[in-house]
């Protein structure tokens, strides 16, 4: 059950820490870190400075950021009050924390907030309620009971067993605690090398400090996925679904042949009087999907990722290369529409081999077959493909990814 104090927030000192120095590379980085995504016109990090700097109980903010955004940063935040500085973060959520503690110091608060920067849906009442509950030997954590059954799965992949959920909570931000006792105990924590703590209120429980639990909001959600910026984003009355963000990406590729008895395409071997030459098993057609889908995110092309130097991609399966650069899309939020391959070459006949590619395609790509085309052409005797000393191939893959076109 949840505790709310109903002590007096009138007349305390309260500061607040917001950490905003993380990379975000669940969300992906193809648009930049996740709080200077911009949801509702917006930046992630403007909207939650807003909810404490219009706080009438909150003084004094400090914003932990990266030592590579101060642009970032200053182009999302505007104008801000005095009482808003900015430090820069450590490698962790828990070094930033420290220093911005110390950031403080010259303050001297009763107490401090301190709040993850990518969660912009904090209200008034919530920021009420921890600040209630925080007294000189106190903390205060906004949570909700978890809702979910839960099971911890074995190291087979199975489920080992089932957790009771009861007395269990989910915890949010922003912690509240006594400014000097929980400056004392990050400090005490970072002296004794325990950098594993990932939030305030594990570093309070280490120190034996009591923590209240106060009612947290479901809409105070973390934004950690792609997904979550674009929920927030259409919440905020954004205009992402208007226009989706639709990505084409082009790969071309060719390989000689040299003296062999079978060819790799498109992840199928089909017996040949020769075979096509590369550091790798030379698949034209998954090098230049590869290449495609990569392009839809701006990720490189294949010889970013496996360099034909690198000796253990030496006859390396190409499938790799795909997976790989698949992964790469979806960590950024894609979703793969279509992929498309036309091969080109004279010989082999490419027909009686299409459906096991396709198979081996969706495999790879996690999509279904009718989202997958792979074509064949001769050059009809010209060129070098015409004279049968090579194949090429061109790939286009199309992505959708969270978000809304640039105006």
């Amino acid at each position: 059950m949840a505790i709310e104090q109903p002590e007096s927030t009138a007349k305390r000192s309260i500061a607040a820490i917001i950490l905003a120095a993380g990379r975000g590379e669940r969300a992906g980085q193809t648009d930049g870190p996740k709080q200077y995504r911009r949801i509702g016109g917006r930046a992630v990090i403007a909207w939650t400075l807003d909810a404490f700097s219009s706080h009438p109980s909150i003084g004094p903010i400090v914003v932990a950021i990266h030592p590579d955004d101060d642009a970032l940063f200053s182009e999302a935040a505007g104008a801000l009050p005095d009482r808003v500085v900015t430090v820069k973060g450590g490698r962790t959520r828990q070094e930033s924390t420290w220093l911005a503690l110390q950031a403080l110091d010259s303050h001297q608060p009763e107490a401090v907030l301190i709040h993850d920067g990518v969660r912009p849906f904090v209200d008034a009442s919530m920021i009420d309620r921890v600040i209630a509950a925080i007294d000189e030997k106190h903390g205060a954590l906004p949570a909700l009971p978890v809702s979910d059954t839960l099971k911890r799965e074995a190291a087979d992949g199975t489920i080992a067993e089932t957790i009771s959920r009861s007395g269990l909570h989910a915890a949010q931000t922003p912690q509240g605690f006594p400014f000097d006792l929980i400056r004392e105990t990050h400090r005490r924590a970072f002296e004794a090398g325990r950098i594993d703590f990932t939030d305030d209120a594990a570093i309070a429980e280490w120190a034996d400090i009591p923590v209240r639990i106060v009612l947290g909001s479901p809409d105070n959600v973390k934004l950690t996925w792609a997904r979550d910026i674009f929920m927030a984003d259409q919440r905020l009355g954004g205009r992402s679904s208007s226009f989706p963000d639709v990505r084409t990406g082009n790969g071309y590729d060719v390989h000689s042949f040299e003296p062999g008895d079978h060819v790799t395409l498109c992840g199928v071997a089909i017996p040949h009087g020769k075979r096509l030459s590369g550091h790798s098993d030379a698949d034209v057609g998954l090098h230049a999907l590869t290449d495609a889908l990569l392009a839809t995110c701006g990720a490189g092309d294949i010889g970013t990722h496996f360099p034909p130097s690198d000796p253990q991609w030496k006859g390396a399966a190409s499938h790799i290369f795909v997976e790989h650069a698949a992964k790469i899309v979806r960590s950024n939020g894609g979703r793969i529409a279509n992929a498309d391959i036309t091969l080109i070459c004279e010989a082999p006949r490419v027909g009686p081999h299409r459906e096991a590619m396709t198979e081996a395609l969706s495999k790879m790509l996690g999509i279904t077959k009718n989202r997958i085309s792979i074509k064949a052409t001769t050059n009809e005797k010209l060129g070098f493909v015409g004279r049968e000393e090579g194949i090429a191939a061109i790939a286009t893959a199309s992505v959708v990814y969270p978000g809304e076109l640039p105006e």
